[in-house]
């Protein structure tokens, strides 16, 4: 059970009537969309980035409005998340708008996995969790024309 997402985060991604229809306001079918999205998340990002340090930040209510969670990697588990939660109530019946955040955030996370696109400000991963995740790379020079 993870406390990276509070269930008044969803507020900005969906409507709260909504979210409880979904769920017949049932907290633990939330809790359990957001544990499959932080797990598919972390399949993604864990080759380049500190997982347990990115998804143990939690918001805290004492601070003055400042939020230690990385907002992008909030959004994107939030879409997965939603995804997961409409997919409970009726997968054919699927929204498009859902379908394109949900392909939107796990095209994202294949290109921060393939290294064309990095997470500013997310603590990297170890030197040996990294080599490990890409053992070796095979890269050339750009292809010449030689005319002569």
């Amino acid at each position: 059970m993870s406390n990276f997402i509070n269930i008044e985060d969803y507020d900005a991604s969906i409507h709260r009537d909504i979210l409880d229809a979904l769920t017949r306001e049932d907290a633990s079918l939330v809790e359990i969309c957001e544990d499959r999205a932080i797990a598919e998340m972390r399949c993604y990002l864990s080759g380049r980035y500190d997982c347990d340090k990115l998804f143990a930040a939690v918001p805290d209510a004492s601070a003055s409005g400042k939020d230690p969670r990385h907002q992008l990697v909030l959004m994107m588990a939030l879409d997965i998340a939603i995804y997961h939660i409409f997919s409970i109530h009726n997968p054919v019946k699927l929204s498009q708008l859902r379908k394109d955040r949900y392909e939107r955030a796990t095209e994202w996370l294949k290109a921060v996995a393939a290294g064309t696109i990095s997470i500013d400000g997310a603590p990297p991963a170890s030197e040996e969790r990294q080599i490990a995740a890409q053992p070796f790379r095979i890269v050339s020079n750009t292809k010449r024309n030689n005319h002569f």
